[in-house]
């Protein structure tokens, strides 16, 4: 039996005056895990909030691909660096979030 998939939605909340370092950081983001084989071809969804967070909607291959990003040297620096412009936050937390049908700008 072969593992199932795992859909991921990230939310990143820019620091004041970071926005356009996290938006660089993120375009590194979906080539990063693609070519460390750890997420499907499931199509890399980018999407913004209107209070300007920003959201990412992929699939990893797996629980163990999810587990493996955590301990890649390519993968890893990146994450630091998102983590660096940007406060991770639950998606609950997204206003838009509160509707039955959460509208978002695809980025």
């Amino acid at each position: 039996m072969s593992e199932k998939t795992l859909f991921a939605i990230a939310s990143y909340r820019p620091h004041p005056g970071k926005e356009a370092e996290l938006r660089e950081i993120l375009r590194e983001h979906e080539p990063a895990l693609r070519r460390e084989g750890l997420i499907t071809d499931f199509p890399f969804v980018q999407l913004q909030a209107a209070d300007g967070t920003l959201i990412e909607l992929f699939e990893w291959k797996s629980e163990a691909a999810k587990d493996a990003a955590h301990r890649s040297p390519v993968v890893w620096p990146i994450w630091e660096r998102m983590m660096a412009a940007a406060e991770m936050v639950p998606l609950s937390s997204v206003e838009e979030a509160q509707r039955p049908f959460a509208g978002f700008v695809r980025k």
